[in-house]
């Protein structure tokens, strides 16, 4: 079938002087610390063309870990799509903006879908955590389907992607810490190529088991291992994280508080 949309430009413009200020800032905090990168899997990271990232989100730093290797590989500038809140932050939430990344409104995310469509329909990428808001049991929460519908509609590949380790420096519900020599994993893995018309409930099924799949070999081979009762190792494994489904039914609780905060 031929599609009637325009096509991408052969360009996407480079990152204005906000994203590469803001990347600055992420960057010299991990060079600072000497964080030590496992990356793999780059060579499913697309050159060129609208593309989507999917990652777990188990730290306030994923976004960085994650967007870390298209940026200094591929020159890319990953867009992001982030919880409305951080948008009315002082400061902070002006360099947001600036940078382009996308609010996501908790419970109502239509636009910010329809957004991220526009964004790879350009030729550009976007990063997003399906999870939506961070995992304090380091195991995958219930994912949405925003970035299978972003994917679907706009007919670009879907990347899985993990990283594991940057919880160890700044989480939900802890301070940052000092991590010197932290070691930090990040996997791409092959994308998922959705065809127009496929059921993002279906796609979104596909994409949970890659990155769980993902996420429990890099768990696995993480260089300080999973040491017992440690807190930042899932309690699955011993160690001393939430309970996964206590956190799982507070986020279920959370996400039912949002939706009719929105009807409401």
């Amino acid at each position: 079938m031929t599609s009637n949309r325009a096509q991408p430009p052969s360009r996407v413009p480079p990152p204005g002087w906000a994203y590469r200020l803001g990347a600055w800032m992420g960057l010299a905090v991990m060079r600072l610390q000497r964080w030590q990168f496992d990356i793999r899997g780059t060579e499913h990271l697309p050159p060129s063309g609208g593309c989507v990232i999917a990652a777990n989100h188990n730290s306030f730093w994923d976004f960085f870990a994650v967007g870390r290797a298209p940026y200094l590989m591929l020159g890319r500038a990953p867009r992001i799509l982030a919880k409305q809140s951080l948008f009315e932050l002082p400061l902070f939430g002006w360099l947001m903006r600036k940078t382009g990344c996308i609010p996501v409104d908790r419970g109502a995310g239509l636009d910010a879908v329809q957004h991220a469509v526009h964004a790879v329909e350009a030729g550009e990428m976007v990063l997003i955590m399906p999870e939506g808001t961070i995992s304090r049991s380091f195991d995958l929460l219930t994912f949405r389907t925003g970035a299978a519908r972003i994917a679907t509609e706009a007919h670009v590949p879907l990347i899985p992607a993990v990283s594991w380790g940057t919880h160890r420096f700044h989480t939900s519900g802890r301070r940052p810490r000092w991590s010197w020599k932290l070691p930090v994993t990040v996997c791409y893995g092959e994308p998922v190529r959705p065809d127009a018309g496929d059921d993002p409930v279906a796609v979104t099924d596909e994409l949970r088991i890659r990155i769980e799949t993902m996420l429990n070999q890099a768990v696995c081979e993480y260089r300080d291992g999973t040491p017992g009762r440690v807190w930042w190792v899932p309690a699955r494994l011993g160690g001393g994280a939430p309970n996964h489904e206590s956190v799982e039914s507070e986020f279920r609780s959370r996400r039912l508080r949002w939706r009719r905060r929105r009807s409401g």
